[in-house]
């Protein structure tokens, strides 16, 4: 093993092929580079957050305003991501990646991310997975024999790496659990970047969690000096940065700039983005929010933030992504699938309306209806050269949705959040919950919902204040309801992760950090 770096998980049959000692030396040499730089940034986030709690409300740098008002543009797209109508996003495993990259959608995006519960096997066996499939030589036989392998036509591949906050704690660094996002990106780069670039491809990544400029410099900072030590052409690696924090939509040219010579644009992380927005000001009884099903892309602050979003990236020259379409298809029910295939369709023809050049879906059954309706949107590749003329201020991002907060909101809260945190807590990260594809984002409004509105004396619509005792009570009648299907330690282990983030006086930022630490 190179000095200062130790690995505590166990090593399993073919996790030497990827957890050589050249690859751990190359991500040694990126810690070692750059650790410090993601340790103050991350202290900066504190300082951040506490001036938010002190009555500073965001707003667009001025000292960075000439960056916004000056002329320039990314680097040109590669051929092969110049279309990118509809993106199919999953976890890392074996059957998953498979039939995602067979789906029919134009990229795939392999997530080690909100999508991926950290466990150690999931991450290793990840990567054995992702270099397979690469290299074409994947394939995975069910337990009733049928074979999955690859067809001549696949999607494109681009990976989410962990945010800044997430450590990889089975590896340590002079003591220290090191990144999870430069753990990712290493031994990905190291295996896959030359590979890739051979096969006409390239090293396609996306950047979650962001909070500002400062967070795309580091990364664009690691792409450089590792595109020097692995020989490859500066602008090799490309980068897609999810736009899912209030902080970032503030500074969405600002990252591109920073990145200017390795993006790919942004994505309107949806899910996450509003979690920021109760996370950012959880402090504040004049930020709470209605049910999560009342806060629609159609309220003020997320279409304002949608519209900046299209109009940053196609003056820049980049793509503009567009959330999330959660639903799995229904054959139980005809007409309950009619309805949610409407939902979706209304959704995408409004991304589609705005400009944004394609979407993500989270079921194969999405990628045809997603792909037509972006199809019949714009008949060239992408529709970036459409540079929509949007006054969008701080005011419009910080407008607070109406609506009530309703019993049902409130039992579906738990219901989900528990559901979601026992099967992460087993290793599955996207998780079928009422027919929807779930992943992190989701416990986390679920969860910090709650926490809002106990803390804030929030009430119901018929009059009763939602407090403690109000959610101990719902939650136990909830547990009882998931006793049957999900009954034992693992569920045991969420309620009391669940209470322990709904009733500490103090917000949690991530349930991902107390969660891993649980975890084996």
């Amino acid at each position: 093993m190179p000095e200062g770096l130790v690995i505590t998980g166990p090593m399993k049959p073919g996790y030497n092929e990827i957890l050589t000692r050249e690859a751990l030396a190359f991500v040694e040499d990126l810690i070692e580079r750059f650790e410090e730089r993601r340790s103050a940034l991350l202290a900066r986030r504190v300082t951040r957050w506490n001036e938010l709690k002190a009555g500073v409300l965001p707003d667009f740098n001025p000292e960075t305003a000439h960056i916004r008002a000056d002329d320039w543009k990314v680097a040109p797209i590669p051929a092969d991501f110049r279309n990118r109508r509809t993106e199919i996003t999953g976890p890392v495993d074996r059957k998953m990646v498979i039939n995602a990259l067979n789906s029919g959608a134009q990229v795939f995006m392999a997530d080690f991310e909100d999508a991926n519960a950290p466990l150690w096997d999931n991450i290793v066996q990840g990567q054995i997975n992702l270099r397979d499939a690469i290299r074409r030589t994947i394939s995975f036989t069910a337990k009733d024999g049928t074979v999955y392998r690859l067809n001549d036509q696949t999607a494109v591949l681009a990976v989410r790496v962990r945010g800044w906050h997430l450590d990889e704690k089975h590896v340590t660094y002079n003591g220290k659990p090191v990144s999870g996002g430069i753990f990712d990106l290493g031994l990905y780069l190291f295996h896959n970047a030359k590979e890739l670039l051979k096969r006409g491809s390239g090293p396609y990544v996306y950047l979650p969690k962001l909070q500002s400029h400062l967070e795309a410099r580091l990364w664009n900072d690691i792409f450089v000096y590792a595109q020097d030590k692995l020989g490859i052409p500066q602008g090799s690696i490309r980068a897609t940065v999810l736009i899912e924090h209030i902080l970032a939509v503030f500074e969405m040219h600002e990252i591109l700039y920073e990145l200017r010579d390795h993006s790919s644009g942004l994505n309107h992380g949806r899910w996450d983005y509003i979690y920021s927005f109760i996370k950012a000001f959880n402090h504040r009884d004049d930020f709470v929010l209605p049910d999560r099903s009342q806060v629609t892309m159609a309220v003020h602050f997320l279409r304002s933030a949608a519209e900046l979003l299209v109009a940053t990236c196609h003056r820049r020259g980049a793509h503009a992504m567009g959330g999330m379409s959660a639903i799995i298809p229904r054959k139980d029910d005809v007409n309950a699938n009619t309805r949610s295939m409407q939902r979706l369709a209304d959704d995408k023809q409004r991304e589609a309306d705005q400009g944004f050049d394609g979407a993500w879906v989270a079921h194969p059954g999405l990628v045809k209806p997603v792909h037509e309706i972006f199809k019949k949107a714009f008949s060239s590749e992408n529709q970036i050269t459409y540079v929509p003329q949007v006054s969008i201020t701080a005011a419009d991002l910080l407008t607070i949705p109406m609506g009530d907060i309703t019993e049902q909101g409130l039992r579906n809260n738990i219901n989900v959040a528990l559901q979601y945190i026992e099967a992460w807590f087993g290793g599955r990260g996207a998780v079928a919950i009422n027919y929807l594809m779930e992943d992190v984002a989701t416990a986390e409004i679920s969860r910090s919902q709650f926490w809002q509105w106990v803390h804030h004396g929030a009430k119901l619509n018929d009059g009763r204040p939602v407090d403690a005792y109000l959610y101990k009570m719902t939650r136990t009648e909830e547990v009882q309801k998931l006793q049957e299907r999900l009954g034992g330690p693992r569920l045991d282990q969420a309620v009391a992760l669940l209470d322990e983030l709904v009733l500490n006086p103090e917000f949690t930022e991530f349930l991902t950090v107390p969660g891993y630490n649980q975890m084996a």
